[in-house]
């Protein structure tokens, strides 16, 4: 039976928790992902726990942090003056914002602290220094 190697269209079903138990993603209920491996259109180790696997084959992978969306940086959190704002937006602890990077990309951003002259913006990922475990499914291999 053949095993999916880089270069591989692959079309999977998975499910993705944090060390508690809580479900962050899945594709339950929707089509399988596909995805070219070694493109690297997923996450490095997601794509290193589905190489290898044969059309049909379920396995649960651990994946480091590291091998995920990396280490928290504490460089990404950023002040910014409340003046800044935008005047119609209250700021609110956890509310997701989007920002323009200098070079004009846009960057998803949350709101974790709110202070009276300013707001403090984390520009890291929200699953960034978390170790994920994936139940996937090989569902074809094209």
């Amino acid at each position: 039976m053949a095993e999916a190697q880089k270069g591989d269209t692959v079309h999977i079903h998975y499910t993705g928790r944090l060390d508690d138990g809580t479900v962050f993603d899945t594709s339950e209920n929707r089509d399988p992902l596909g995805f070219v491996l070694g493109e690297g259109k997923v996450i490095p180790g997601f794509e290193a726990a589905v190489q290898g696997m044969a059309e049909g084959e379920q396995k649960t992978a651990t994946i480091e942090s590291e091998q995920a969306y990396g280490p928290r940086r504490d460089e990404l959190l950023l002040e910014v003056e409340r003046e800044r704002m935008p005047d119609d937006l209250e700021p609110e602890v956890g509310q997701p914002l989007q920002m323009q990077t200098a070079d004009g990309q846009t960057v998803q951003v949350t709101i974790v602290k709110v202070e009276e002259e300013q707001v403090v913006l984390d520009a890291n990922h929200p699953l960034a220094g978390k170790d994920l475990t994936f139940d996937i499914e090989l569902v074809k291999i094209a």
